[in-house]
């Protein structure tokens, strides 16, 4: 008995065109090499962004996000 894979076809995040989502696809989920360097691209330049919400310890005082030490108050 002979297992077939089935493809599977998602939308490429640059163009949203289709986009093989398989091994055969070297730049999934991207539908092409231009695709995925657009997006790195945009990362590089800081299109994109993850907000990080306020850290805080224990106590509740919130720390400084660039040094992880307690604000001084």
């Amino acid at each position: 008995m002979t297992v077939t894979a089935k493809t599977r076809t998602v939308r490429c995040p640059t163009c949203g065109g289709p986009s093989r989502f398989d091994a055969s696809n070297p730049y999934r989920p991207f539908c092409s090499k231009r695709c995925k360097l657009q997006d790195l691209g945009a990362w590089a330049s800081e299109s994109y962004r993850v907000d990080a919400a306020e850290r805080s310890d224990t106590t509740g005082k919130p720390t400084d996000p660039d040094s992880g030490r307690h604000e001084s108050a």
